[in-house]
């Protein structure tokens, strides 16, 4: 590494980095964008990334290895190639692969990791992040510099796109921040990270299911049907949430099966929160808790139901999906975990407290793109 190199990189702190940190990444060049950042681009501990103006229809899933780009490995798996600069849809159960507007050149110590926005997991749509020579999803290694591309695979409803939309978020940071379960258990007694004593805190928060609804008159939940209209990923509360979803309620016994071939929107029945110096991120699949999945969306920025109302957290809202067999679900049930990671410094502006955030304060909610729904 040369010396100027070397001077950039040590200048860069430990942990996850904060809106200041990004901004200098990109005023250094180690994030360099097509066109000028949007409003609200940058988060309090993370990047949205935008689609750039052209989708390629592929025939499967892929990870291009470490001898090619990906750029390469499209040429042999693309059936189509779709503009998106006036806007295109993606129908469900296609795999489509989406250059993006931002590209990397980290320095030799940071690296990054992606997940699907919250509002992207509320709609089903599975999305992955892709590197040049990469060995993995959604995880980019130090040091790393090439292009980025997105893997869209809307699940359940055909969605409506264009250039500069956002379905993807990435964080960045310096060297192996998450705590112990040590520092968990005494970071939960400084700052209560759950609103709820009989909560196991160890490696991370456990967080349990929610079938009771009492807060809600006994909703508990929503599932997806099988056959809607186009949802345009842009437009806030613009559709009806009978139009796309059934209402679930609370059962005599408290129990829910989950069909492998549904999607539901849940709750924790927990409330939690992530302090101002903390980021987090749910634990997407654990085989040790069932045979399903309970999260796309993994980040919880700093300040997430640290200033919600009341001071009692926020639930976490749940994209389930069972993966190969009708799996039972009883209230109480454990259902993942939350693991806490440290930042690099506290943001100037804190997820609910400053900025306009969706899911502050949040109950059982659906994504952003539905009208408010009342019993």
């Amino acid at each position: 590494m040369g010396e100027l190199a070397e001077q950039l990189d040590k200048k860069w702190p430990q942990g996850v980095f904060s809106a200041r940190l990004i901004e200098k990444l990109i005023e250094n060049g180690a994030i360099i964008l097509n066109e000028a950042l949007d409003e609200g681009q940058i988060q309090p501990a993370s990047l949205d990334l935008r689609l750039g103006d052209r989708a390629y229809r592929i025939r499967a899933s892929f990870l291009p290895g470490p001898q090619y780009s990906v750029s390469e490995r499209i040429s042999e798996l693309k059936l189509h190639e779709i503009d998106l600069s006036e806007g295109a849809v993606l129908e469900r159960g296609c795999v489509y692969l989406v250059p993006l507007l931002e590209s990397l050149n980290l320095p030799e110590h940071i690296s990054a990791s992606a997940n699907p926005k919250s509002s992207t997991g509320r709609l089903d749509i599975f999305t992955r992040i892709i590197g040049d020579r990469g060995r993995g999803f959604d995880i980019l290694p130090n040091g790393y510099s090439g292009a980025l591309y997105v893997e869209i695979s809307p699940r359940t409803f055909p969605i409506l796109v264009r250039r500069g939309s956002r379905l993807s978020q990435i964080r960045f940071r310096v060297g192996d921040n998450i705590l112990s379960s040590d520092e968990h258990r005494e970071l939960h007694q400084r700052q209560k990270l759950v609103f709820d004593n009989n909560v196991e805190v160890a490696n991370g928060v456990a967080l349990s299911i929610d079938l009771r609804g009492e807060e809600n008159k006994g909703l508990i939940g929503f599932r997806s049907k099988r056959h809607s209209s186009v949802i345009d990923v842009d437009k806030r509360e613009a559709e009806e949430v009978l139009d796309f979803w059934d209402p679930l309620f609370a059962s005599s016994k408290q129990e829910l099966v989950l069909d492998p071939d549904e999607f539901y929107i849940l709750v924790s029945r927990e409330s939690l929160c992530v302090p101002p110096d903390y980021a987090a991120e749910m634990v997407p699949f654990d085989p040790m808790v069932g045979e399903f999945r309970v999260h796309y969306a993994g980040f919880f920025d700093p300040g997430f139901g640290y200033f919600a109302a009341g001071g009692e957290g926020a639930r976490a809202v749940l994209e389930v999906r069972s993966r190969e067999v009708p799996f039972l679900l009883g209230h109480g049930q454990i259902i993942g975990r939350l693991i806490y990671e440290h930042m690099a410094e506290r943001p100037k502006q804190l997820y609910g407290a400053d900025l306009g955030s969706n899911y502050q304060a949040q109950r059982l909610k659906l994504s952003k793109h539905f009208k408010e729904f009342s019993l």
